[in-house]
C-alpha cells in the first residue's frame, strides 16, 4: 500500500466533527451572529429559541468584526424599557478588547468582572425572565387578546409534543372542551408556575395517590397546592382533565400528562429535530392527514 494513503485517512478522521448535542444543535440553529468562527445569540434569538420550534433563516448569519464587537451596546434582555448601557472604545480598557464578555457576564458581574452576584439578584433575574417569556407566549397563542380561549391553551400545552402522538388529545379537545370560555393571563401564570415545579408535583402526587394510577380532580388539585402553594383555576383544571382523560372516566392519565409536561418544559430539546428526507416525509404525512380531516369537515385548531 502507498504510505500516504494511511496518512490521508488519519487526517480525515481527525477533521471529522463530533456529533452535536440537542442543545448545541438548537443554539446553532437560532444564533444569528458569528464572531471569530463562534456562533452567538442576540436577545431576540434567545427569545425565538424559547418560543418557536424552528427558525426561518433565509438570511446568512452576520459575521461581526472586532471593531463592531467593541462598539456594541450592552443590551438588557429583561423588561420592556430596552435601556442600553454604552460600552464604546473609550470605556473599554485596551487589555480587555481581546476578551469580550457576553451580555449576561457583564450584566451579572460588571464590565470588568469585579462585581459579585447575589442570590436575590439572580432570583429576581430568573423571575423577570420567566415573566417576560410567559407574557410573550400568552400573547402569541391568544392572538394578542387579553384572554386566551381554552382551545388556544390546549394548543399551547401540546406545542412541543410529538405531532403524530397528540391526535388523541386534539380529538378530546374537539369533543369535550366547550367553545366560548377563556383563560386569563393570571390563570396562565399560575399554571406556568406549576410547570416549573414538576418534580415537586410528582413527589406530592406520591403522597396523595398510588403511583401511575389515574388521578382524580380533587387529588390533582391538592397535589398542585402542595407543590406550588397556589390553586389552579376551574377553567384550567377542566381543560387539562378533559384533554388528558384517555378513557372517559373523568380521571387524568398521570403518565401521559407528565410526559407532555416534560416535553413542554424542555421546549423541543428532548428529541433531535427531524430534518432532511425523514423530516420531509414526516411533513408530507402530517399535511396529508390535515387535508383529509378538512375534507371530511373536521373543525380543529392548527398545530
Amino acid at each position: 500500500t502507498l504510505p500516504f494513503a494511511s496518512v490521508h485517512a488519519e487526517e480525515e478522521k481527525e477533521t471529522t466533527a463530533p456529533p452535536l448535542s440537542a442543545r448545541k444543535f438548537r443554539f446553532n440553529q437560532f444564533a444569528s451572529v458569528v464572531y471569530e468562527l463562534e456562533p452567538y445569540m442576540t436577545p431576540r434569538d434567545f427569545l425565538f429559541s424559547v418560543m418557536l420550534e424552528q427558525v426561518d433563516r433565509k438570511l446568512q448569519k452576520r459575521v461581526l468584526t472586532p471593531r463592531e464587537v467593541n462598539s456594541m451596546l450592552l443590551k438588557k434582555i429583561l423588561g420592556k424599557s430596552k435601556m442600553r448601557a454604552p460600552m464604546d472604545a473609550e470605556e473599554t480598557p485596551a487589555d480587555e478588547a481581546e476578551g469580550v464578555n457576553t451580555t449576561l457576564q457583564a450584566y451579572f458581574f460588571g464590565k470588568n468582572g469585579d462585581l459579585k452576584l447575589q442570590f436575590q439578584d439572580f432570583n429576581r433575574f430568573m423571575e423577570d425572565l420567566q415573566a417576560e417569556v410567559q407574557e410573550i407566549e400568552f400573547l402569541q397563542f391568544s392572538r394578542g387578546m387579553d384572554t386566551m380561549r381554552r382551545e388556544d391553551f390546549a394548543e399551547w400545552l401540546l406545542h412541543y409534543t410529538n405531532e403524530e402522538d397528540n391526535e388523541v388529545y386534539w380529538d378530546n379537545m374537539r369533543k369535550k372542551i366547550p367553545s366560548g370560555q377563556s383563560i386569563s393571563f393570571e390563570e396562565f401564570k399560575v399554571f406556568c408556575l406549576f410547570t416549573n415545579n414538576l418534580e415537586d408535583f410528582a413527589f406530592s402526587m406520591k403522597m396523595v395517590t398510588e403511583s401511575n394510577r389515574p388521578v382524580g380532580l380533587a387529588e390533582f388539585k391538592r397535589a398542585v397546592k402542595i407543590a406550588t402553594g397556589h390553586e389552579l383555576s376551574d377553567n384550567v383544571l377542566d381543560t387539562v382533565f378533559k384533554l388528558f382523560d384517555m378513557d372517559g372516566d373523568n380521571c387524568l392519565s398521570q403518565k401521559e400528562f407528565m410526559g407532555v409536561m416534560t416535553d413542554r418544559v424542555l421546549r423541543g430539546l428532548k428529541v433531535q429535530p427531524q430534518s432532511g428526507i425523514s423530516g420531509y416525509w414526516r411533513c408530507v404525512k402530517r399535511e396529508t392527514l390535515k387535508g383529509a380531516q378538512e375534507a371530511l369537515g373536521y373543525d380543529r385548531c392548527p398545530i
